[in-house]
């Protein structure tokens, strides 16, 4: 019998919908609307808010500065939706509060408690995934400028690095017992996606059919941004050393890679905002170069994503209705 896993049904459109993998449940973001859907011993439960959107017109919507404010609003807003999810996960799977968190809750207050979690978990978040994947790499590349002189094989030297440490701890991290189901939840996900823009009703039996991996992934995007990082290390590095031509002088040594450190970690919401632009159009796209731009993106998804059981499913159907527009069309590229 074939695996209808890897054959997915005709693509009729693509949405622009999305979600992130929760304790036991899905977050979804729709053009008008957010859900956060878990499922616990009583059922399914579901929490749908309206998206706070920047007003038209606004600086925030302007091409290539929309991306990093997209960037940090998802950040803040699935960092919410996983500390949601932890209150409403199963009691055996709660975790009692610290010493810290209970002095913590009481000097602040809940609110500002909370929103004193969300800002130093984002903090941590990213200053952990610049420090691994950005600023480690450039530390390891730099070392390099004593044997290669030309800068743009400096940087592809360090975006091979950080390719490759990315791709390892996405590997490490799908091997952890605590992952496998949030890996699982990350799959039907995924899969309801594609019964969606399928346009097939959303069923569990039509769900599952479906393949669990998906072009416009997170995965896809984070992969997107260390190539686009190359380019743009690259073409700023080149400028650099054409209007300061005495930095030539001072290569391999210290002072020069921290120099080119900073620079280069300056450069990253420029990164950022460039490659939501890409993700953008290739989500309105299908063609050769889409495709071969997804496709690392597509095979690492097979480390992040499992196939999820009919519960799981029921969650993602759950999530993907309780966001769609009212006025039908509207999430769709």
């Amino acid at each position: 019998m074939a695996n209808k896993e890897n054959t997915p049904c005709c693509e009729q459109f693509k949405t622009m919908i999305g979600g992130q993998a929760l304790i036991e449940g899905i977050m979804m973001r729709g053009p008008e609307k957010d859900a956060i859907v878990t499922r616990n011993q009583d059922g399914l439960h579901v929490e749908v808010n309206a998206r706070k959107l920047p007003p038209k017109g606004s600086f925030k919507t302007w091409p290539f500065l929309r991306g990093i404010f997209s960037f940090f609003d998802a950040q803040v807003t699935g960092v919410k939706a996983l500390m949601r999810s932890a209150d409403l996960a199963p009691e055996e799977m709660q975790e009692e509060p610290s010493k810290l968190d209970l002095w913590l809750e009481k000097k602040l207050g809940n609110e500002k408690f909370q929103q004193a979690v969300v800002g130093i978990a984002v903090f941590l978040g990213l200053a952990l995934s610049i420090g691994l994947f950005f600023l480690l790499p450039m530390v390891i590349g730099g070392f390099f400028d004593k044997w290669i002189d030309s800068t743009v094989g400096l940087n592809l030297v360090e975006g091979i690095i950080r390719m490759l440490l990315f791709a390892a701890y996405m590997i490490l991290i799908s091997r952890m017992e605590d992952m496998k189901r949030v890996f699982s939840y990350h799959g039907a996900e995924h899969k309801t996606i594609r019964c969606y823009e399928a346009g097939l009703p959303l069923t569990v039996e039509n769900v599952r059919m479906q393949t669990r991996l998906h072009p416009r992934c997170g995965t896809s995007f984070l992969l997107v941004v260390m190539v686009i990082s190359i380019l743009v290390f690259s073409v700023a590095s080149s400028a650099l050393l054409a209007v300061f031509p005495a930095l030539e002088g001072l290569r391999g040594s210290a002072l020069y890679r921290v120099i080119m450190v900073v620079f280069k970690l300056l450069l990253l919401p420029l990164v950022v905002g460039i490659t939501y632009e890409i993700n953008r159009w290739a989500g309105g796209h299908d063609n050769g170069f889409t495709r071969i731009l997804t496709a690392p993106g597509m095979w690492m998804q097979n480390f992040t994503t499992n196939e999820p059981d009919d519960g799981m499913i029921e969650v993602g159907i759950a999530a993907v209705q309780a966001v769609l527009p009212e006025q039908e069309g509207a999430d769709r590229w």
